[in-house]
C-alpha cells in the first residue's frame, strides 16, 4: 500500500483526520485504513523522524490508539451496513442510480433477493443486478407499490382519452375495461385514485352511455328503413354490405347495446339477398 500521508520534519501529519474524510478515501480506493496500514505509516514515521528530536513512545501509543479507534468505528459502520442490508432481503425497494458517465439519474424498483458484501460495502441484488446500498432511495410495502402502479396506469389511460366533447363510441370498450379494472380494485387500491380523476372518469361514462344509445338507435333505424324481407331486391345489395361492415367494426359494447334482435334482422336480409343473387351466406 502506498504511503499517502505527508512527512514533515520527520513526522507523519494529519493522522487524526476525521472519520468522514477517511470514509471518502475508503470509498474511492476500495480499501480501509486498518492496523496494517498504521504499521506502514509508523515505520515511515520512524524512518524519517529527526534523530535529534525523536518521537516519544507516548506519541506512538497515542497515534496507535487513534487508528485503533478509527478501525473500530469503520468495522462498526460496516457491520451496521451489513445488518441493514440483510434486513432488506425480501423487501420491495426503489434504488436511485446516477450514471457515472452521463450523470443521468434513474429509478429501479424490485424485490431484494440477496445481499453481497465485498470491499467493505453492501450490495443489493434486485432483478439479477447489484446495487450499492448507498443508492437506496425508498423501502415500500409491496401492496403500496402495486396500488401506486395500478393508480398510475389508470390515470394514464384516462388522460389518453380525447376530451369528453370529442368522445366517440369507438372508445366504448376501453372505458368498459377501465370500469372493470376499477371495480376489481381493493378498497385500499381505490384510495390511490384521486377524487377529481374518478369524477372525470364518470363524466366519460355518462357521455359514452348517451353515445351508445344514439349509435345503437341509428343502426336499428337503418335496418328498419329497409323494405320487408319478402320485398327486398338486389338494389339493396350495397346497402346491406355497408351495414355489415359498419356492424363488424363496432366495439363490443356497442354491439351489446344494439342487441340480438337487430342483428338477427340483418342476417335475415343477408340470407334473402344471397338467394336473390344465387349465392350462399357464410
Amino acid at each position: 500500500m502506498a504511503i499517502t500521508a505527508p512527512v514533515v520534519d520527520g513526522k507523519i501529519t494529519d493522522l487524526t483526520a476525521s472519520s468522514e474524510s477517511l470514509s471518502s478515501t475508503t470509498k474511492s480506493s476500495n480499501s480501509t485504513l486498518d492496523k496494517d496500514a498504521f504499521l506502514q505509516l509508523l515505520v515511515a514515521q520512524m524512518k524519517y523522524q529527526d534523530p535529534l528530536e525523536p518521537t516519544s513512545n507516548t506519541e506512538y501509543i497515542s497515534q496507535f490508539a487513534t487508528f485503533s479507534e478509527l478501525e473500530e468505528m469503520q468495522n462498526m459502520s460496516s457491520a451496521m451496513d451489513l445488518s441493514r442490508a440483510s434486513g432488506l432481503v425480501g423487501q420491495q425497494v426503489i434504488m436511485k442510480v446516477t450514471s457515472e458517465s452521463t450523470g443521468e439519474t434513474t429509478y429501479e424498483d424490485g424485490k431484494v433477493d440477496y445481499v453481497v458484501y465485498e470491499n467493505g460495502k453492501a450490495y443489493l441484488s434486485i432483478g439479477g443486478s447489484l446495487y450499492s446500498l448507498d443508492d437506496l432511495d425508498t423501502v415500500a410495502d409491496k401492496d403500496y407499490l402495486d396500488a401506486y402502479a395500478l393508480a398510475t396506469e389508470f390515470a394514464t389511460a384516462i388522460n389518453a382519452l380525447p376530451t369528453v366533447g370529442n368522445l366517440t363510441s369507438s372508445y366504448a370498450d376501453g372505458l368498459a375495461n377501465l370500469r372493470e379494472v376499477y371495480d376489481d380494485m381493493t378498497a385500499y387500491q381505490k384510495t390511490f385514485i384521486a377524487s377529481d380523476l374518478y369524477k372525470k372518469f364518470q363524466e366519460y361514462e355518462t357521455k359514452m352511455t348517451d353515445l351508445l344509445k344514439t349509435d345503437a338507435s341509428n343502426f336499428t333505424a337503418a335496418i328498419s328503413a329497409l323494405p320487408a324481407v319478402d320485398e327486398l331486391t338486389t338494389d339493396y345489395e350495397q346497402k346491406l354490405k355497408d351495414l355489415r361492415t359498419e356492424y363488424d367494426k363496432m366495439p363490443t359494447t356497442l354491439k351489446t347495446a344494439i342487441g340480438d334482435d337487430t342483428l338477427n334482422k340483418l342476417k335475415e336480409y343477408e340470407t334473402k339477398m344471397a338467394e336473390l343473387l344465387g349465392t350462399t351466406t357464410a
